[in-house]
């Protein structure tokens, strides 16, 4: 691996399901395995059917992320926001309905929707599978005003899709339903993400909260004497001195020309595998235009055992995404509007989706000496519909 480490570098955190042989027993050596029907296709053959759309709604977020925030960080996660919305798909109607789902990158003349639902039900019990060595953990909150009657068959399906717990709160007294919502996920993410809610407007009627934490060991640790401040380059003008963890090991690496970028596979104690990518000075842009989920699948496939002289940035990111004008431009548009059809949730009175935040809180910090950590969360906010505001379109 060349001498420009330093230059940055994109992490991958697809959180097991957006990769073959994550699911597998021995991850590392399942990654030099050429078979072409993975052992997990067979225990898992609903989330293998999912795996691939999700892949790549979260490479299409991404790239509307990236575009959004020019040259700051990003750190998200694919499987909470999808996760989040695939819940709600179940109490939409119409159009609504549709926009959702092709949103979500799924073509329903390939799957059918039952199949969608039951592959994030696979996806979340293989997440939440007990580990003794690797923490983690997904939660799924609704938080429903005590005036709103909601659709028997929707709370029914969420419980026994999704794993979710239902919450009756009073959403007129703002402050106690923001403890509430703020409480469930402190408590789920272990403290990582705290005072989630800022704000909460009064004629909100149901909050859908999605949470997800992660907390792993390097297979191979860094010792801590081996860490020294060194510059980073932040962009072409910019340099930033960080704390830079140096390792000289074996690695699994790989050099993929078409990506014009180095990639590494890290694993986890436990069942778990980070990939890191690396693109060459200014070809950023092009790692981001041309990565694709069968691109990553191939990359498993083509990992050697090299010797590497490792420089890696001890990495620290937070900070909360405002989705509404990033998920109109993937199509999800009429759930904001007057227009949405959420009657699968409540017939009592028209409701639209009005606020979607994706927090981000990394442990501190989030890539340190043998440890991956963080944690997100999303929130949907419903209010009735039929208001006639300016609100910001974001």
């Amino acid at each position: 691996m060349p001498s420009s480490v330093s230059w940055g570098v994109l992490l991958l955190a697809g959180l097991c399901c957006l990769l073959p042989g994550s699911l597998a027993e021995d991850t590392q050596g399942d990654a030099a395995q050429k078979t072409d029907t993975p052992p997990h296709d067979q225990d898992h053959p609903t989330l293998n059917k999912i795996t691939p759309s999700l892949a790549e709604f979260a490479f299409s977020l991404y790239r509307q992320l990236a575009h959004q925030s020019n040259s700051t960080n990003i750190f998200f996660s694919p499987v909470s926001i999808a996760t989040a919305f695939a819940m709600l798909s179940l109490g939409t109607k119409a159009d609504t309905h549709s926009e959702i789902l092709e949103g979500l990158n799924f073509n329903l003349t390939e799957i059918p929707e039952a199949q969608v639902h039951e592959g994030f039900q696979e996806l979340l019990r293989t997440l939440n599978k007990p580990d003794s060595q690797l923490q983690l953990t997904t939660g799924n909150g609704l938080f429903l005003n005590k005036s709103l009657k909601v659709v028997d068959k929707f709370l029914e399906d969420v419980k026994n899709l999704y794993h979710s717990e239902a919450f009756s709160v009073n959403f007129e007294d703002t402050e106690e339903a923001k403890k509430q919502i703020n409480n469930y996920v402190e408590k789920g993410t272990q403290g990582k993400i705290v005072d989630l809610v800022k704000e909460l407007d009064r004629d909100t009627v149901f909050a859908l909260v999605n949470y997800i934490f992660f907390k792993g060991k390097w297979k191979d640790k860094f010792k801590a004497e081996r860490i020294t401040i060194e510059g980073f380059h932040v962009d072409d003008k910019t340099i930033i001195k960080v704390p830079m963890i140096n390792h000289l090991g074996r690695f699994e690496i790989h050099r993929d020309k078409e990506l014009s970028s180095w990639v590494l596979a890290q694993h986890y104690v436990g069942n778990a595998t980070a990939f890191f990518i690396l693109p060459d000075p200014k070809k950023m842009w092009h790692l981001e235009e041309r990565l694709t989920y069968s691109h990553l699948e191939n990359i498993q496939r083509a990992f050697d055992i090299r010797s590497v002289s490792l420089h890696f940035p001890k990495l620290s990111v937070s900070g909360t995404y405002e989705l509404k004008r990033v998920l109109r431009n993937l199509g999800i548009i009429k759930i904001f509007s007057n227009e949405a059809d959420l009657s699968g949730v409540s017939q009592e009175a028209p409701l639209k989706l009005s606020k979607v935040t994706s927090p981000r809180r990394p442990c501190r910090p989030l890539v340190s000496a043998g440890r991956l950590c963080g944690s997100h969360s999303s929130i949907l906010r419903l209010r009735k519909g039929l208001r006639d505001t300016n609100e910001d379109p974001g």
